[in-house]
Protein backbone atom coordinates (compact mmCIF):
# COMPACT_ATOMS: atom_id res chain seq x y z
CA UNK A 1 0.00 0.00 0.00
CA UNK A 2 1.47 3.53 -0.75
CA UNK A 3 -0.43 6.85 -0.01
CA UNK A 4 -1.12 8.59 -2.47
CA UNK A 5 0.20 12.35 -2.47
CA UNK A 6 -3.40 13.54 -2.49
CA UNK A 7 -3.77 12.08 1.24
CA UNK A 8 -0.27 12.86 1.93
CA UNK A 9 -0.71 16.23 1.11
CA UNK A 10 -4.44 16.05 3.10
CA UNK A 11 -2.07 14.99 5.84
CA UNK A 12 -0.12 17.76 5.82
CA UNK A 13 -2.32 20.42 5.48
CA UNK A 14 -4.58 19.21 8.43
CA UNK A 15 -1.11 18.79 10.14
CA UNK A 16 -1.05 22.64 9.73
CA UNK A 17 -4.37 23.01 10.48
CA UNK A 18 -4.02 21.17 14.16
CA UNK A 19 -0.85 23.52 15.17
CA UNK A 20 -2.94 26.99 14.95
CA UNK A 21 -5.05 28.49 17.18
CA UNK A 22 -8.90 26.38 17.34
CA UNK A 23 -10.14 30.24 16.76
CA UNK A 24 -8.17 30.55 13.52
CA UNK A 25 -8.87 30.07 9.97
CA UNK A 26 -6.10 29.71 7.41
CA UNK A 27 -6.35 30.69 3.87
CA UNK A 28 -6.06 27.99 0.95
CA UNK A 29 -2.94 30.22 -0.42
CA UNK A 30 -1.50 30.30 2.99
CA UNK A 31 -1.33 26.19 3.39
CA UNK A 32 -0.44 25.78 0.07
CA UNK A 33 2.70 28.13 0.15
CA UNK A 34 3.63 26.91 3.81
CA UNK A 35 3.09 22.70 2.38
CA UNK A 36 4.47 23.57 -0.73
CA UNK A 37 1.18 22.05 -2.46
CA UNK A 38 -0.63 22.97 -5.91
CA UNK A 39 -3.35 25.56 -4.81
CA UNK A 40 -5.71 23.64 -7.58
CA UNK A 41 -4.56 20.58 -6.40
CA UNK A 42 -5.59 21.82 -2.64
CA UNK A 43 -8.93 23.07 -3.67
CA UNK A 44 -9.90 19.42 -4.34
CA UNK A 45 -8.38 18.12 -0.98
CA UNK A 46 -9.80 20.97 0.98
CA UNK A 47 -13.39 19.95 -0.53
CA UNK A 48 -13.04 16.64 0.14
CA UNK A 49 -12.03 17.25 3.71
CA UNK A 50 -14.55 19.55 4.13
CA UNK A 51 -17.29 16.64 2.66
CA UNK A 52 -15.78 14.42 5.30
CA UNK A 53 -16.62 16.60 8.02
CA UNK A 54 -12.95 17.26 9.21
CA UNK A 55 -12.52 20.91 8.37
CA UNK A 56 -14.75 23.93 7.70
CA UNK A 57 -14.52 26.34 5.18
CA UNK A 58 -15.51 30.14 4.58
CA UNK A 59 -15.56 31.87 2.28
CA UNK A 60 -15.07 35.76 1.81
CA UNK A 61 -12.88 37.98 2.74
CA UNK A 62 -12.87 36.98 6.05
CA UNK A 63 -12.77 33.14 4.86
CA UNK A 64 -10.36 30.35 5.07
CA UNK A 65 -10.12 26.61 6.70
CA UNK A 66 -10.20 25.59 10.20
CA UNK A 67 -10.53 22.16 11.62
CA UNK A 68 -14.07 21.19 11.98
CA UNK A 69 -13.04 19.13 15.22
CA UNK A 70 -9.95 18.86 18.09
CA UNK A 71 -6.82 17.75 16.68
CA UNK A 72 -7.38 14.92 19.44
CA UNK A 73 -9.96 13.66 17.56
CA UNK A 74 -8.73 13.29 13.71
CA UNK A 75 -6.36 10.44 13.14
CA UNK A 76 -4.30 9.64 10.29
CA UNK A 77 -6.93 6.85 9.18
CA UNK A 78 -9.52 9.66 9.31
CA UNK A 79 -7.77 11.52 6.98
CA UNK A 80 -6.03 8.90 4.30
CA UNK A 81 -9.76 7.32 4.19
CA UNK A 82 -11.46 10.90 3.20
CA UNK A 83 -9.04 10.83 0.02
CA UNK A 84 -7.99 7.81 -0.64
CA UNK A 85 -11.49 5.41 0.34
CA UNK A 86 -11.03 2.52 2.73
CA UNK A 87 -7.20 1.49 3.78
CA UNK A 88 -6.51 -1.85 1.99
CA UNK A 89 -2.97 -4.36 1.61
CA UNK A 90 -4.57 -6.92 -0.16
CA UNK A 91 -7.89 -7.85 -2.25
CA UNK A 92 -8.52 -10.87 0.21
CA UNK A 93 -8.79 -8.00 3.21
CA UNK A 94 -11.24 -6.38 0.90
CA UNK A 95 -13.76 -8.87 1.36
CA UNK A 96 -12.79 -11.89 3.03
CA UNK A 97 -15.63 -13.72 1.46
CA UNK A 98 -14.74 -14.03 -1.66
CA UNK A 99 -11.23 -15.21 -0.84
CA UNK A 100 -10.84 -18.47 -2.17
CA UNK A 101 -7.98 -19.79 0.26
CA UNK A 102 -9.35 -18.10 3.46
CA UNK A 103 -9.72 -21.86 5.32
CA UNK A 104 -6.48 -23.12 3.92
CA UNK A 105 -4.18 -20.57 3.59
CA UNK A 106 -1.89 -19.03 6.29
CA UNK A 107 -1.36 -15.90 3.98
CA UNK A 108 -4.66 -15.16 4.78
CA UNK A 109 -3.96 -14.84 8.13
CA UNK A 110 -0.99 -12.91 8.05
CA UNK A 111 -2.64 -10.00 5.87
CA UNK A 112 -5.65 -9.63 7.65
CA UNK A 113 -3.89 -9.58 10.60
CA UNK A 114 -1.19 -6.95 8.97
CA UNK A 115 -4.04 -5.02 7.66
CA UNK A 116 -5.50 -4.68 11.21
CA UNK A 117 -1.97 -3.53 12.67
CA UNK A 118 -1.91 -0.65 10.16
CA UNK A 119 -5.28 0.55 10.66
CA UNK A 120 -5.01 -0.01 14.36
CA UNK A 121 -1.71 2.22 14.62
CA UNK A 122 -3.31 4.44 11.93
CA UNK A 123 -6.50 5.18 13.80
CA UNK A 124 -4.63 6.13 17.13
CA UNK A 125 -2.09 8.73 15.38
CA UNK A 126 -4.04 11.85 16.13
CA UNK A 127 -2.86 15.12 15.18
CA UNK A 128 -2.45 16.43 18.62
CA UNK A 129 0.47 13.70 18.89
CA UNK A 130 2.21 15.20 16.08
CA UNK A 131 4.48 18.96 17.48
CA UNK A 132 4.87 21.97 15.79
CA UNK A 133 7.77 22.29 13.12
CA UNK A 134 7.15 18.83 11.12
Amino acid sequence: MKVTREADYATQTIYHLSNMDSDQQASTKSIADTRDIPISFLAKIIKKLAIAGLINTARGSRGGVSLARQPSEISILDVVEAIDGPVMLHDCDADPEDCTFREDCSLHHFWCETQGLLVDRMRNATFDKFGPGG
